[in-house]
């Protein structure tokens, strides 16, 4: 699978931002998706995560209320809508897949096989 993200760019706080993450190689829509961000000087962190086919979806507590994360099965792509950003989103955000996450380690890196390049999202104060 090959993930391609998309959508990043430079915005104010309290803007909103929408990001993709088109898949190619095979289908995701039974994959697990999730999206992650690398902050200057941070660690790669867990943002947004839909578990295999279902609907359910799960957030980091910081992004809660203002992200949320979608599929749509029939582009192959998964979305990251972003509201109310802050600086403190500024990151660049990574999308990745797995077929075999349970939901225990959703929230982990290590749980995902592909990863897209990245897209950076800065947010200006």
């Amino acid at each position: 699978v090959q993930l391609v993200e998309s959508g990043g760019g430079l915005v104010q706080a309290g803007d909103s931002l929408r990001l993709s993450c088109a898949a190619s190689g095979r289908t995701i829509s039974r994959d697990s998706m999730g999206w992650f961000r690398q902050g200057p000087g941070k660690d790669r962190e867990f943002v947004a995560a839909l578990f295999r086919s279902g609907s359910n979806t799960y957030y980091a507590d910081s992004v809660k209320g203002r992200f949320t994360i979608s599929r749509d099965n029939a582009k192959n792509t998964v979305y990251l809508q972003m509201n109310s950003l802050t600086p403190e989103d500024t990151a660049v955000y990574y999308c990745a897949a797995s077929s075999r996450a349970i939901l225990s380690t959703l929230t982990s890196p290590n749980t995902y096989h592909y990863w897209g390049q990245g897209t950076l999202v800065t947010v200006s104060s």
